[in-house]
């Protein structure tokens, strides 16, 4: 009985493919691949035993078509596209991450700042598992139904299971949603009498206004030099980055390129003088500062216009061009790469289709110490270019590489630290202590600056903490918490900073005692010789 039905099956399908052969007139030599895709969806759909939905057989073909190439080039069904724009352009309530499904498995690209996931602690690279319950990772999500996860109304409790690389066990965040502020620009302020700071998160279409605003507000204030921080800043769009160097580059100045050989060569240049062509400028990046983040510095290092500082960037130097389809879908195809001034390609290098070894490179830089030495990072002569102006020496590869590194500083972080801060317990105690304590911390401290300057976290506040912990499952480990005590106390009062007065406070109260790329790059531009022999070898 079974032969006959396969003989049946084997006859029916020869004639199917008779027919189809002989009506698109193609021989089996020369079948052409785009009618060969054809075919197997018009196989499938009229011969599977079972009943199969041809919209999902189309996009899991063009899915897998894309997996082949690099690993930016995506696919998004129509929701998916709606939503893609809005950490860039609109306004929601959630847990404040961008995400990148990649092989069913979630990873946090960039958390926003000051929003729930920031505030616990979640970084970028982690994996979420799970969101209440839900998995997230190692199942079939589509973006749409895992954005339907991670949204919600204001106030509304998460609790997420997350894997972070070097920890063995998944660690247990508990966060509320909140509304989502969409800024570009965190924070500006005078780090010193002449030096001024602006922190920009991402590059949307407001980046340049709010730029140019805390320019203007800076120079008031007396700002004879920039610190722009790029640190953990993903990208965002092309023009935004073009827009923010006009500020600080001349007229004719070529800010990147993308070249291909199907498109051909485009340039970016810009057509009018900065405002800002005469002041020292050193932009902080690290490993996470990627795409419009490294157009900008590349722009800013091959023109000698300025210094890097920090750590190697990520090098995502691909263009993707939105192909849409009448249905509100959208391909996000690859079409070129992005350039220095000097030459150098932004993008790292990727084997098409081996996106888990490109997402790996984050874990082989950490383990080959180059987050600890630069002496860790070698690069061959044939990677060597040299910038427009000063022919300094700069190389390629991959990222932009700082003309001065500053290490990873990790000798405060302990796992107990971690589990606080990813139990929120940190973050829960200082938004109470501020509730019960606003007036009279108001009173005391009456503006920003006294209280950076006066404002002192107590042993009763650490030990409040401390209690709080243990009520939330976090035993007390006396040996880590000494180690991270300092830390602690610093970030405690940025926090409680920032809910009496605004985000900037934070920053204005954790960059100085944490940070030490701020502080290479504050004292690197208060260095006028060190500066000059950098820039001018």
């Amino acid at each position: 009985m079974k032969s006959i039905k396969l003989t049946t099956i084997f006859t029916l399908f020869a004639a199917f493919m008779a027919e189809a052969q002989q009506r698109e007139a193609v021989t089996t030599n020369s079948f052409p691949a785009h009618q060969k895709i054809a075919y197997a969806e018009r196989i499938i759909e009229s011969y599977y035993l079972d009943d199969v939905d041809g919209d999902t057989l189309a996009e899991e073909a063009i899915k897998a078509m894309l997996l082949t190439l690099d690993p930016h080039s995506t696919y998004s069904d129509p929701e998916e596209t709606k939503e893609m724009t809005q950490p860039l352009d609109g306004n929601f309530s959630g847990i404040g991450i961008q995400f990148n499904m990649l092989n069913d498995t979630l990873f946090v690209i960039q958390t926003t700042a000051g929003g729930p996931s920031e505030k616990v602690g979640i970084l970028a690279g982690d994996k979420i598992i799970s969101a209440n319950g839900i998995q997230l990772s190692g199942v079939k999500k589509a973006n749409s139904d895992v954005i339907k996860t991670l949204r919600g109304p204001k106030g509304t409790e998460v609790n997420l299971e997350v894997l972070r690389r070097g920890v063995a066990e998944p660690i247990s965040f508990r966060l509320n949603r909140d509304d989502i502020p969409i800024n570009s620009l965190d924070a500006a302020f005078m780090a010193d009498q002449t030096t001024g700071f602006i922190k920009l998160s991402r590059f949307a279409e407001s980046t340049e206004k709010e730029f140019a605003d805390a320019v203007k507000k800076l120079k008031a204030q007396g700002m004879k030099q920039l610190i722009i921080d790029l640190e953990d800043n993903g990208g965002g769009y092309l023009g935004s980055a073009v827009e923010v160097s006009s500020h600080l580059l001349s007229k004719g100045d070529l800010v990147t390129y993308t070249e291909s050989p199907k498109l051909g060569q485009q340039e970016y240049r810009l057509e009018r003088n900065g405002d800002m062509t005469n002041i020292p400028v050193v932009i902080m990046v690290n490993q996470y500062s990627a795409s419009a983040s490294e157009i900008l510095s590349g722009a800013v290092q091959d023109n000698d216009r300025g210094l890097i500082v920090g750590r190697r960037t990520f090098g995502k130097g691909l263009v993707q061009r939105p192909f849409p389809f009448p249905d509100g879908s959208m391909i996000k195809l690859t079409v070129s790469r992005y350039h220095t001034p000097s030459g150098r390609s932004i993008q790292k290098p990727y084997e098409a289709g081996h996106a888990d070894d490109y997402r790996k490179d984050m874990l082989t830089r950490y383990e080959n110490g180059e987050f600890t030495s630069a002496e860790n990072i070698s690069f061959p002569d044939s990677l060597k270019y040299t910038t427009l102006k000063n022919k300094r020496t700069v190389y390629g590869g991959g990222g932009i590489m700082p003309d001065l590194f500053v290490p990873v500083d990790t000798t405060a972080y302990s796992d107990y630290y971690r589990d606080l801060v990813a139990k929120g317990v940190l973050n829960s105690f200082c938004i109470t202590y501020v509730d019960n304590n606003r007036t009279q911390l108001h009173a005391q401290y009456p503006d920003e600056q006294s209280f950076i300057d006066n404002f002192a976290v107590t042993p009763e506040i650490m030990n409040g903490i401390l209690d709080r912990g243990v009520k939330e499952g976090v035993e007390k480990n006396d040996e880590q918490y000494q180690r991270s005590r300092q830390m602690m106390q610093v970030i405690v009062k940025a926090l409680i900073g920032r809910d009496l007065f605004e985000q900037e406070t934070y920053y204005r109260i954790a960059l100085p005692a944490l940070n030490p790329t701020y502080q290479a790059a504050l004292h690197l531009i208060n260095d006028p010789v060190r500066f000059n022999q950098l820039l001018n070898p």
